[in-house]
């Protein structure tokens, strides 16, 4: 999963492909292997990145499905609502792994044990792939990115899907949300925005190959890849594997945040803040309306954020996301009526809503094959105790409406 501007010397081309009289160069000591560089530092490089070498004694070259321009018009903006185009192109093998091994990242490469006729399969897919017509593709984080579109390859030029089988260390039951988790450890707050955006799309049981989607898994599954031979004897797909370069101690990616700073301890505070403003408010009888007001404000934004990602993005894996009743931009009509004296009336009916809603969702969770985040928890209990505080102080304390807020 590389950038376009990581790799400036990537080239886009067919002629390393071509010989001097314009055929295709099909040469039996052509090597085909699958190259995995692991964890960078960039959230875009937890999971690796996946590629396929094709070297003869003519050239050496990478063919890589892991290109994009971030500097492209409106990059940010499609890319969030899933229209993001990524590119294949051709990267000099040894420029390829110098710029890994400059990040420290380790990189694998598995030679592909092929006959001569699969191996000119894979130069004619990869010559086809290049053609302008067909070298951007749309890019899916989980069902079509570099390390999907490398397995496809292989698998097309052997005329058959490969067979895993599962390693040690691989949970028998997994899901795409699990997945990311184990290579997210190091960065909690990313992962709290996945969780966040990424409804139930995510939290299916996986096929084995679908555990493919992260190049670094691919790398482990294809230790174990076999095809039926032509004797109907299986036959492993990787020949041999040698390691290109080792990583640093510890790996690539940064260390991992300190427990005090990440998003359950930040989301326990802010309840315990909850908590002290909301006794403060029943002693005083009065509604603090400055914390509401910033807390629903930042819950009613985000909840736009998900309006956005159900409703408009094409990303297959942001709807259905029940964390939609509790993250809704309704709310934020609590947090600028609250201070319109008049509208005391609204702000109430809008708790009483709320709290309906987020109490739905609480109680349905465990039905509702979504998995969330442990932060979610404290925010939603800050989020219900302020309803409840504002009910109680309008309706119980004084329900003649004389409350000073």
């Amino acid at each position: 999963m590389a950038t376009a501007h990581r790799i400036l010397f990537c080239i886009i081309a067919l002629l390393p492909f071509i010989s001097s009289n314009g055929a295709v160069v099909h040469r039996s000591d052509t090597l085909i292997s699958l190259i995995t560089c692991h964890a960078g530092p960039e959230i875009y490089e937890l999971e690796g990145h996946s590629g396929v070498r094709i070297a003869t004694p003519a050239y050496d070259y990478v063919l890589n499905y892991g290109l994009f321009d971030f500097n492209a018009p409106g990059f940010v903006y499609r890319f969030v609502k899933g229209e993001t185009d990524y590119f294949v192109g051709l990267a000099d093998f040894n420029s390829f792994v110098q710029s890994y091994a400059a990040q420290g990242r380790r990189v694998v490469e598995q030679q592909l044990d092929l006959t001569g006729e699969e191996k000119s399969n894979i130069i004619d897919l990869a010559q086809k792939a290049l053609l302008p017509e067909n070298r951007v593709y749309r890019y899916n984080y989980v069902k079509d990115n570099c390390s999907t579109r490398c397995l496809q390859l292989i698998e097309a030029a052997v005329g058959d899907t490969l067979t895993f089988k599962r390693g040690d260390g691989m949970p028998e039951n997994t899901t795409f949300r699990r997945e990311m988790k184990r290579f997210h450890g190091s960065y909690p707050w990313y992962q709290f925005g996945i969780d966040m955006a990424l409804g139930k799309g995510i939290d299916y049981p996986l096929a084995l190959r679908e555990r493919a989607f992260a190049p670094v898994m691919l790398q482990y599954l294809m230790d174990s890849a076999s095809l039926a031979g032509h004797d109907g004897m299986p036959r492993n797909i990787v020949g041999q594997t040698v390691e290109l370069f080792p990583g640093i101690d510890g790996g690539a990616s940064l260390p991992s945040t300190p427990w005090w700073a990440t998003p359950f301890v930040a989301a326990v505070v802010l309840f315990l803040l909850s908590v002290s403003i909301t006794v403060r408010d029943i002693s005083r009888q009065r509604v603090s309306r400055w914390f509401d007001s910033l807390l629903f404000g930042i819950v009613g934004l985000s909840g736009f954020l998900l309006t956005f990602l159900i409703f408009v993005s094409v990303h297959e894996a942001t709807s259905p996301n029940y964390l939609y009743m509790w993250l809704n931009p309704f709310v934020l009509v609590i947090s600028v009526a609250i201070w319109i004296k008049s509208a005391k009336n609204v702000v109430l009916c809008c708790h009483f809503i709320n709290f309906a809603l987020v109490s739905l969702m609480a109680v349905l969770w465990p039905f509702l094959s979504q998995c969330g985040n442990w932060a979610f928890i404290p925010l939603i209990a800050a989020d219900l105790l302020r309803s409840v505080n504002y009910i109680y102080i309008n309706c119980v304390k004084n329900p003649t409406g004389n409350t000073r807020r």
